[in-house]
């Protein structure tokens, strides 16, 4: 039980759209991971999703609609609701998101960027 300095965690990796889990808690992970650009379109059809904004703005697409996130800010996206996070402009964005451990990547998409391992840092 000791301060996590994601500020420090955030230095630790480079690549985008690689997870890495900097906590534990009961069945839920915390992870960090830098984006840029587009990801891919996918839903969890047993997971909420949380992500909070750390540095930069997401752009979270829905099929109907985009919501902008901005540092500071969360947004939950609930199960079964496809979405895509992305970011503009070449912009690196850093988030925090909150998941169940056993929430996969990229739903039941399989994707050149799907990870089925998340790093502990």
């Amino acid at each position: 039980m000791k301060p996590i300095n994601i500020k420090e965690k955030h230095l630790l990796f480079t690549k985008t759209w690689h997870p890495h889990r900097i906590a534990l808690v009961d069945n839920m992970q915390v992870i960090l991971a830098k984006i840029k650009g587009e990801f891919v379109w996918h839903s969890h059809d047993n997971e909420d999703e949380l992500f909070q904004v750390l540095k930069g703005t997401l752009y979270m697409q829905f099929r109907d609609r985009t919501e902008v996130v901005k540092e500071g800010e969360i947004i939950v996206v609930p199960k079964g609701v496809e979405h895509n996070p992305c970011t503009k402009n070449d912009e690196e964005v850093h988030l925090l998101l909150f998941e169940k451990l056993d929430t996969e990547h990229t739903g039941n998409v399989e994707h050149e960027r799907t990870q089925t391992e998340y790093p502990e840092i």
